[in-house]
């Protein structure tokens, strides 16, 4: 069984233009969602969790709030695809094994998409709210490969408001 645990970043960043999406900064109200979130995951996520996140500052921002070493991983940017959220995970097969669990940071669309990929089947443009987090596990039952959803929670019912 390996885990796979999406987190988008939280609360809208600071205004900017899209020259400097990379550089833009939480909101006081994203550091709030963050930390709410980053103290529900640590009760609840796997021991070995291996973090990696977007290389936006918003996004680097909510990794930070776990207070866990984290990896900057550019294949979870902005423009991001589904497959590059895959590839750098290396889920299920790959990184997910070694490490016990992988949680990415990372942004819309992409990680609606692989959400409604990982449930569905297909890429569709599912929608996760800001600061919330997927949790998937996949496992092999007589001899087929499932993929669950093991939680889905909010950064409001975090107490992130």
């Amino acid at each position: 069984m390996t885990d796979l645990l999406l987190w988008r970043h939280a609360d809208e960043a600071e205004q900017g233009d899209d020259r400097h999406e990379l550089r833009r900064a939480l909101t006081v109200r994203g550091e709030k969602q963050a930390k709410s979130m980053a103290r529900w995951i640590r009760a609840e996520a796997p021991k070995h969790l291996r973090v990696l996140s977007s290389p936006a500052l918003y996004a680097r921002q909510t990794a930070k709030a776990l207070d866990l070493p984290c990896e900057i991983e550019a294949r979870l940017g902005p423009k991001a695809a589904a497959s590059d959220l895959l590839a750098a995970a290396g889920w299920p097969d790959g990184t997910g094994k070694r490490h016990g669990a992988v949680l990415l940071v990372g942004h819309q669309p992409a990680l609606g998409r692989l959400a409604a990929l990982l449930l569905a089947g297909g890429e569709d443009a599912w929608s996760i709210k800001k600061g919330s987090l997927w949790w998937f596990t996949n496992r092999v039952r007589e001899g087929e490969t499932q993929t669950i959803l093991r939680a889905v929670m909010s950064a409001d019912l975090a107490g992130g408001g």
